[in-house]
């Protein structure tokens, strides 16, 4: 049996999904997954191969579901990957379309640059310019 390749699903909880998909739509730059949220989630694809998924707590965390219940509280962390020459540019759109740079990081030596900012549910939203993670 071969060990699983990549993450399909990424999920961030958010109670209020209209917010979430102007969000992730007009500030994030991702593709809406249909029209729009429905009252259980507002999903985007991300690149090939991934979706980001905002559930609403508040239906995804019911017993009985189709799917086992989840849900949680407080805020989640999502970290998109963007070239090194473009993290500057979105620090600047971020600041342009009125979503507050959080924190600057330079990660140790050469190993890259993250821009945070939060979504409108709270959760951390980081954009990284480099794979900070050890190679196996």
């Amino acid at each position: 049996m071969k060990k699983p390749g990549s993450i399909l699903e990424t999920i961030l909880y958010a109670t209020d999904l209209n917010a979430a998909h102007r969000f992730y739509r007009d500030v994030m730059l991702l593709e809406p997954l249909g029209d729009g949220p429905s009252g259980l989630c507002a999903g985007f694809r991300i690149g090939t191969g991934h979706v980001l998924l905002v559930f609403n707590p508040e239906v995804s965390g019911q017993a009985g579901r189709d799917v086992p219940s989840h849900g949680r509280t407080g805020p989640g962390h999502v970290a998109f990957r963007v070239e090194p020459d473009e993290l500057d540019a979105w620090a600047e759109h971020l600041e342009s379309v009125g979503v507050g740079v959080e924190q600057r990081v330079e990660w140790d030596g050469e190993r890259g640059r993250s821009v945070y900012c939060r979504d409108p549910a709270g959760n951390s939203v980081e954009l990284i310019d480099a794979d900070i993670w050890p190679k196996a």
